[in-house]
């Protein structure tokens, strides 16, 4: 399992989390050539492949599927960008962990809660008054 974060006025917040076989990639690294503000952090031993841009295009120009298949997975992290930028606007922080916990319930297993709290726009003592109703 990985995790996506920046810091935000002192504060660390979680943006995303992936686990197994998942392409951790920030596509304004990838897409613009900048430096991203965002980091990578791996929260379990892990195997990890990482490909150069440059590389890639070659890729890209050999084999039209591996291009439709990148296509493809940017394709569903704007959308799944999106549907976390309206779940931080439109649910409750209950509704957001609820959604984590039908969604991805493997983090709330396996990633710490401080993060899961960060990632949910939550307090550390909020998660835990959320988790204490479910019991």
């Amino acid at each position: 399992m990985a995790r996506i974060y920046y810091e935000k006025d002192g504060l660390d917040v979680t943006e995303g989390f992936y686990g197994e076989f998942n392409l951790i990639a920030r596509a304004e690294s990838l897409f613009a050539g900048k430096p991203s503000q965002k980091g990578i952090q791996v929260l379990e031993d892990s195997e990890l492949w990482a490909i150069d841009t440059t590389k890639l295009a070659s890729l890209y120009e050999e084999h039209r599927d591996i291009e439709r298949l990148f296509a493809r997975l940017f394709e569903r992290a704007y959308v799944e960008t999106i549907q976390r930028i309206e779940n931080l606007q439109f649910h409750t922080a209950e509704e957001r962990y609820h959604l984590l916990e039908k969604e991805q319930p493997e983090v709330l297993k396996r990633a710490p809660l401080k993060y899961i709290a960060s990632y949910l726009g939550i307090t550390q003592v909020s998660l835990s008054r959320i988790r204490a109703k479910k019991s």
